[in-house]
């Protein structure tokens, strides 16, 4: 019998939003349990800042340009190898339950697998996990969990927020106490809400197992991703009003204005809504209409949401103790990828390449039984590196097309295998024909970010941030002459490692 593994994932999580990494807005002490216990990733980086790159890059351990999934829209090849085919081949019972989105969720016509489950009252087999109850970040579309509110409280369906608008463009509609975007007074009972809905679908799979099953199960939360809408009567835990403004809100409007323009040309072009080069960012919303008190509520209501699934993590962690698997059991907690949740006077997320949307909250608190030391480690890793993990818990060789490398279990053993940077990247192509292209590295305390050539960047343009003088990235040094050499090191180092770009895939839909 081997170890157990539950991967438990959330979606457009910031770092600082768990007590660990120095949140102090929720309370997360089941999350801060496990980081005492374990390993915490202080430098852990997505290779891409959107879902559905980041997802399959988490489940492949491979790069995007391996992958192929470049852009929100474009699927995961339904016959691509990932981790689930690996450990099911070796014994492991295998299970998916919340958000999934290897593949398009706007899927209409029924196209793709992860649509038609639900559809079809099925749970799997699906890219090697036997068992998938899939949901999303509300009550409508072809889900698990949409079928469940249909079949028993349809009522309560209309209480979430309208994502989509009547020209089905994602709504920039306000809402709340704030008038903030993508916020809204929610009636539904909390035991109906998602996030307690996966963990009750959690434990009901846990629950049909067998007591000697090895098992391996990613618990996947749509929130605290837009829109923020939990139950209205868990609002009242964290006060928008008395929460105060994060540490990147540049109050000043014209300090702020300065500080966008000395970047890449998109983030002075998406502030002034004149540009969106992300289709989940609102079409008609102008990111300079953010307000002070809009900010609060939003960070007020997405920690609101972290509070909620910190319970169910505990929920879900309890049962596991109840059946003796307490011991065996390995746990990793993470995100796809963060949130700006008002730094810089922005929310949601895009081609910017900033700790707000690059540094995540990752840990690894391995099974008791193993005897690990608890450790922090500050060297650069990636989400890349988690599917490689997960074949080093449950004993198997990693394969040879994972790119990734097993997560180090110190700074020590990061530095003996050589984890010095992390790669991240972007490239959108919009239906107005928009093109963006972000290459990043992130090394030695600096990021670099370079603009590839397209509709708002000639290829000259860039960003070079100093994390340990200036950890708000307010400061782009990328023309600075005294920093030249060591921007240029930075430029060629990407180069050397950047993967691809490998075979261009259709975008299907706009997400």
């Amino acid at each position: 019998m081997g170890r157990k593994i539950l991967l438990i994932t959330t979606d457009q999580m910031r770092y600082d939003a768990i007590g660990a990494n120095g949140g102090t807005i929720a309370r997360t002490p089941t999350i801060d349990g496990l980081a005492a216990q374990g390993v915490v990733y202080d430098r852990a980086s997505p290779q891409n800042v959107v879902c559905m790159p980041s997802r399959a890059t988490i489940v492949t351990g491979q790069n995007v340009a391996t992958h192929g999934v470049w852009m929100n829209g474009v699927p995961l090849a339904a016959d691509h190898p990932d981790v689930a085919q690996v450990l099911a081949a070796n014994g492991y019972r295998t299970a998916l339950i919340g958000k999934s989105h290897f593949e398009p969720l706007l899927d209409p016509f029924l196209r793709f697998e992860e649509n038609r489950l639900a559809v079809e009252g099925r749970t799997g087999p699906s890219r090697g996990f036997e068992h998938m109850e899939l949901a999303t970040h509300g009550a409508v579309g072809f889900t698990h969990y949409a079928n469940w509110m249909r079949a028993n409280h349809p009522e309560a369906m209309g209480g979430f927020y309208q994502v989509l608008d009547r020209d089905f463009e994602v709504n920039g509609g306000g809402g709340g106490d704030s008038g903030a975007p993508q916020v809204k007074h929610n009636p539904i009972e909390r035991g109906w809400y998602h996030t307690d809905w996966v963990a009750d679908r959690t434990i009901a799979w846990l629950d049909g197992l067998d007591d000697d099953a090895d098992w391996f199960c990613w618990m996947s939360f749509p929130d605290p991703h837009h829109p923020w809408d939990p139950p209205a009567s868990e609002r009242g835990r964290i006060d928008w009003r008395e929460v105060p403004l994060p540490a990147g809100y540049i109050a000043d409007p014209a300090e702020r204005e300065a500080v966008l323009d000395a970047r890449g040309r998109q983030w002075r072009l998406w502030y002034d809504g004149d540009l969106v080069s992300n289709y989940e960012a609102p079409a008609r919303w102008v990111p300079a209409t953010l307000t002070a008190d809009q900010v609060r509520e939003v960070n007020a209501l997405a920690h609101v949401e972290n509070e909620l699934i910190d319970e169910a993590i505990g929920r879900v962690l309890d049962r596991v103790g109840a059946r003796g698997w307490g011991e065996d059991l390995d746990v990793v907690f993470t995100t796809d990828h963060g949130e700006f949740q008002g730094d810089y006077g922005l929310l949601f997320k895009g081609p910017y390449h900033v700790d707000s949307l690059m540094r995540l909250p990752l840990v690894w608190r391995p099974a008791p039984n193993a005897g690990a030391t608890p450790a922090r480690v500050d060297r650069p890793v990636g989400l890349i590196d988690l599917a490689p993990t997960l074949c080093t818990i449950a004993g198997v060789s990693v394969p040879e097309w994972m790119e990734g490398r097993p997560l180090p279990v110190d700074d020590a053993d990061a530095d003996a295998r050589g984890f010095e940077r992390v790669l991240t990247e972007w490239d959108s192509r919009q239906p107005d024909g928009t093109e963006v292209h972000l290459r990043t590295i992130t090394r030695d305390g600096w990021v670099c970010t370079t603009y590839g050539a397209g509709t708002v960047h000639d290829g000259t343009e860039g960003e070079l941030f100093d994390l340990t003088h200036d950890p708000l990235q307010r400061v782009n040094r990328w023309t600075d002459p005294a920093v030249r050499a060591l921007r240029d090191d930075l430029l060629a180092d990407l180069a050397d490692h950047q993967v691809g770009p490998g075979p261009h895939r259709r975008v299907e839909a706009p997400v």
